[in-house]
């Protein structure tokens, strides 16, 4: 007798103008995790994937150089459901957040912006790449969490 086949975990990284850090999050755990989540990306204000964050995550194998950006409010407004919407901005922009339908766990962390950083664009791309990793960092130590929490409750 083989197991049933559990859902997948459906996952909403918000931030600002879904233009780096949450879709930096949302290829990530994709990548990572994509049996066992389903993540997608939008924002408050959308405007169009940072390039700086396109060729940093094309460094680290992940192209999302066709990817687009959403509205967090056209989600909200068409009942999407998630299990965790995460925002990946500053507290402040957090409280923004709409309130989704169903049971949704929300959670915060926050990165640097890509879209503040200065300098010449290496020293940008250097900052982005920084906050690349710290969001990947975040998302393998979340999803090993995730899973330990699911083997507690077995």
């Amino acid at each position: 007798m083989t197991k049933p086949r559990s859902r997948r975990v459906k996952v909403l990284f918000i931030c600002v103008h879904n233009s780096g850090r949450s879709q930096m999050a949302e290829a990530f755990l994709n990548d990572m995790a994509g049996d066992r989540f389903e993540a997608e990306s939008a924002g408050f204000h959308p405007t169009r994937v940072h390039p700086l964050v396109v060729e940093a995550m094309g460094e680290s194998g992940i192209d999302i150089s066709t990817k687009g950006t959403q509205s967090v409010f056209e989600l909200y407004q068409e009942g999407r459901l998630f299990d965790y919407v995460i925002t990946v901005c500053e507290e402040s922009a957090e409280n923004q957040c709409p309130t989704f339908p169903g049971i949704t766990r929300r959670l915060n962390w926050p990165f640097d912006n890509p879209e503040s950083f200065e300098g010449t664009d290496e020293e940008r791309l250097g900052q982005v790449k920084r906050v690349r990793d710290e969001i990947k960092t975040k998302i393998e130590i979340w999803v090993k969490e995730i899973a330990r929490d699911k083997e507690l409750a077995h």
